[in-house]
């Protein structure tokens, strides 16, 4: 999961109409030349871009046959633009695609089937959560390039200041530590986001889910789900508990706050690592503390599990798709792995890129402890899009302009058009 990446949509139009390959503008299919293909890489442009772009030299230069023309696409556009693209035998030939997306282009035909290939001549050494959560009816249609799940961020030098010496394991901890934060240092204890993604970890805290996909049924709205967003909900009133922000700005406020210092704890991501050292609060890189997501009244704790894989589109002519395979296994090595992680403070995939070097990052090192409890998603093709009726419903429970009942029956009703065959 990644927050959208700001670009303005007259560039982004021009770039990808000059880009879109998987047609005519992909290069040479023939010995006389080399094989151009197209990448479409969804990551940070300012933050990590420039470190897949040095790869892509990399990979040219011990591959003189193939070339790659590299396409940097905003995150939050690239979903809709690959399935435009695709649907018009006009997509790149691999695409840097959120995990929550593989199932939904796997089902469409849309990816490549990659078991058997040269893109997965390593899958041994992947993480096999993160390889099944790249597969569809039972083949892989993704290669792990990046992995990520949500932790506890914590500043160190407010807690132990209000004499807090170790994480909140529960909801329930995390609000007592908050007030007394609150007393002893007189900044906010926790700030919390009104988003669907963020939330999730609450349904996992009672043993729900927004569906059970196995039985097809529709749980947003069941006893557990109201019970994990009741606690949800508590955590924006109380001492030390700031208040929900629904404005669209709200991400880059709690992000703020948090960095530079203002409130001592949030749910956040690995993906901001690089951030959190530019703020004031974590000069000191050790400052920055890192737990697992607090537990429910269950005794469960977790939280989603995301990241990119590197899919290939299903088409490209042959002699494009072998060239992207090849590109796919040099972009998901150990080397490759281990230089991302490096460069951008990103999870690797598999173990043998976490390098001693990997893991001299802080940051690395806490988010890789909590990633055992991580929870895959389910091989739904909807599923990620089931967090759309809640990121609407959401901020209006928490900004107090609906109930929690109307707004998950609201959040049902809009996930039943999504999963029509899936009973409440």
């Amino acid at each position: 999961m990644r927050r959208g990446i700001a670009a303005t949509a007259l560039v982004a139009s021009f770039a990808l109409a000059a880009t879109a390959c998987g047609g005519d503008d992909s290069g040479s299919d023939n010995s006389s030349g080399p094989v151009t293909i197209t990448w479409w890489d969804t990551s940070n442009a300012t933050n990590e871009a420039p470190t897949y772009q040095a790869l892509v030299k990399q990979f040219e230069a011990a591959n003189k046959d193939v070339k790659v023309k590299y396409v940097n696409v905003p995150f939050d556009q690239a979903q809709n633009k690959f399935d435009t693209a695709a649907g018009a035998s006009g997509a790149p030939d691999v695409l840097r695609s959120e995990v929550g997306w593989t199932p939904a282009f796997a089902k469409k035909g849309y990816f490549l089937p990659l078991d058997g290939t040269d893109a997965l001549k390593d899958q041994s050494k992947f993480k096999p959560n993160l390889l099944e959560q790249a597969k569809y009816e039972g083949k892989t249609y993704g290669v792990p390039l990046v992995t990520d799940t949500l932790a506890l961020v914590y500043n160190k030098a407010l807690f132990a200041k209000a004499g807090i010496t170790t994480a909140p394991k529960t909801w329930d901890e995390l609000k007592t530590a908050a007030a007394t934060v609150k007393d002893k240092t007189g900044v906010d204890g926790y700030w919390g986001s009104t988003q669907a993604y963020y939330a999730q970890s609450f349904l996992y805290g009672e043993g729900a889910d927004t569906v059970d996909a196995k039985a097809k049924k529709i749980t947003v709205a069941s006893p557990a789900a109201k019970k994990a967003y009741g606690t949800w909900l508590g955590l924006f009133d109380g001492k030390g508990l700031h208040k929900a922000d629904t404005t669209a700005d709200a991400y880059a406020h709690i992000q703020d706050a948090f960095v530079n210092g203002k409130v001592a704890a949030i749910v956040q991501g690995p993906w901001e690592i690089t951030n959190f050292y530019k703020g004031g609060a974590f000069k000191d890189k050790a400052n920055l503390g890192i737990a697992t997501v607090p537990a429910g009244s269950a005794g469960k704790a977790g939280a989603p599990t995301g990241g990119h894989n590197l899919s290939v589109y299903a088409g490209s002519d042959k002699a494009h798709q072998a060239a992207a395979l090849k590109f796919v296994n040099f972009m998901t090595s150990a080397a490759s792995q281990s230089a991302i992680a490096q460069k951008n403070s990103t999870l690797p995939t598999r173990d043998d890129a976490y390098t001693d070097a990997v893991k001299a990052d802080p940051g690395i090192a806490g988010y890789q402890t909590v990633l055992s409890a991580a929870q895959p998603r389910p091989a739904l093709p909807e599923y990620s899009s089931l967090w759309g009726p809640l990121d609407t419903e959401l901020p209006k429970i928490a900004g107090g302009k609906e109930s929690l009942d109307k707004g998950l029956s609201n959040a049902e009703l809009a996930i039943a058009k999504l999963v029509p065959d899936f009973s409440k």
